[in-house]
């Protein structure tokens, strides 16, 4: 059974469900941006999950939220991305501009086989949950509204606070939350549920005035909804354990009474050339960019699996090169193995890969002993056909695509076996042999016969 790291108790442990089915919950994108590398990261984390639990014959619903009700939405935002100045100068609304991201979110994914969540509710289309629980904080004590009709949560009310980040309560000074300090609030550590405001999105409320919901009261409604008040997994990046995930358990659980989330697993940082993927420091790598560089959008999944996800990785255009060469090398073997005679799976290779997966999403234990039964001439390659294939229903790299399919060479390589062969002819052996090497660089195999060299 899967044990994973419980950010919350902070050790792995097992992820399991009374109810036959593990309800997991998962922070999605904000759609007025294009999702980059290192958010892709975190959403192959429940991805993974899923895939593990699942080879494990156990059942798993899951959702994941699409936060569309103009969050980051401003005049400098507009400035800054071509999309929304276009949307305007055309007269579309901030939702068109949303489903464009959106779908260029669900791309994104698909070419990751990232599988989409059984549930994606998006904000817009749950506004009145968010009010219904809204209300229900108020009615319970734990939040109030102010005079301009936003509405704040009384933090103080949650004597738990802090158990997933360490940021208690009498700890927090004023400004250590990105919320800032307001003269509205009755404690300085209190966050919106529902800000006042007049612009293209807003609600209407029962307890006076128009707005729109604050960010952390969106995950909240839309989980307790479809999910109920037992969720076995949560999932979200590292950067959103505070103040997001915090005030999420709060608004939560004073409105279930209980704890509604049994493990919260958050995925780490990725870094590009050794500096943080944000937009803040200009070192945004998109999807977009990884294909314009020729590279396998599945190479970058191989390559984030390279690292446990929550460890700190730092990518690179060499890494993922070198994990396209690793890609390009499986699928030809799994043609190969293909044409040979059938065989039972390799029950011992399957169960050790299947164990490091269960060991806290191990991934790179996993392609250890991928590598290894690669190199075992003791076992039939029918069998390694068979076991390659049953552990790519978890690694989903598509390891079949090139079975019945005639070999294609990556780009560079036919010039290299053309200048190879004329090495050979001059008998330039040592030209050759450096020629022969740059080909296994880019992952081709040459071999010399008395009719001349031949590749794979």
């Amino acid at each position: 059974m899967l044990r994973i790291y419980d950010t919350r108790t902070r050790k792995a442990e097992p992820v399991t469900t009374t109810s036959g089915v593990v309800r997991m919950y998962s922070c999605g994108p904000t759609v007025y941006r294009y999702a980059h590398v290192g958010n892709l990261r975190t959403y192959l984390l429940p991805d993974l999950i899923r895939r593990v639990l699942e080879a494990r014959r156990v059942r798993v619903r899951t959702c994941q939220n699409i936060t569309d009700v103009g969050h980051l939405v401003d005049d400098a935002e507009i400035g800054e991305d071509k999309i929304l100045m276009q949307a305007r100068a055309e007269g579309k609304s901030t939702l068109d501009v949303a489903r464009f991201y959106e779908d260029a979110y669900r791309a994104d994914c698909a070419a990751l086989n990232i599988r989409p969540a059984d549930l994606s509710p998006r904000a817009t289309e749950t506004v009145d949950l968010m009010i219904e629980l809204i209300v229900k904080l108020m009615e319970k004590g734990h939040a109030y509204a102010v005079p301009d009709g936003s509405v704040f949560f009384a933090a103080e009310t949650f004597p738990t606070y802090g158990e997933l980040s360490g940021n208690r309560l009498d700890s927090l000074k004023p400004g250590h939350r990105v919320d800032g300090v307001d003269p509205r609030k009755r404690f300085h550590a209190d966050w919106a549920l529902w800000k006042h405001a007049e612009r293209e999105l807003t609600w209407e409320t029962p307890w006076g005035g128009v707005g729109f919901p604050g960010w952390h009261i969106e995950c909240s409604a839309m989980s307790l909804r479809y999910l109920g008040d037992h969720i076995d997994v949560h999932t979200g990046g590292i950067d959103l354990r505070f103040p997001h995930h915090e005030d999420e358990r709060a608004q939560s659980n004073s409105a279930a009474g209980r704890e509604v989330v049994q493990r919260w697993v958050h995925g780490e940082h990725l870094l590009f050339d050794g500096r943080k993927m944000a937009k803040s420091t200009g070192n945004v790598v998109l999807l977009s960019d990884v294909a314009e560089q020729g590279v396998d959008p599945l190479a970058l999944r191989l390559a984030f699996m390279e690292h446990r996800y929550r460890q700190q990785l730092n990518l690179s255009w060499d890494t993922l090169r070198a994990a396209e060469r690793t890609l390009r090398r499986w699928r030809q073997r799994v043609a190969e193995w293909a044409e040979r005679p059938s065989a039972p799976i390799a029950a011992a290779y399957a169960e050790r890969a299947l164990d490091a997966f269960d060991d806290d999403l191990d991934t790179p234990a996993a392609l250890r002993v991928l590598r290894e039964l690669e190199r075992d001439d003791a076992v039939a390659p029918g069998s390694k056909f068979e076991t390659f294939l049953h552990l790519d229903h978890v690694l989903a790299l598509d390891l079949s695509s090139e079975i019945g399919r005639a070999p294609v060479l990556p780009p560079g390589a036919a010039e290299l076996l053309d200048q190879r062969a004329r090495a050979r002819a001059a008998e330039d052996w040592a030209a050759a042999d450096r020629l022969r090497d740059e080909l296994a660089q880019k992952g081709v195999k040459v071999a010399d016969t008395p009719d001349g060299q031949t590749w794979s």
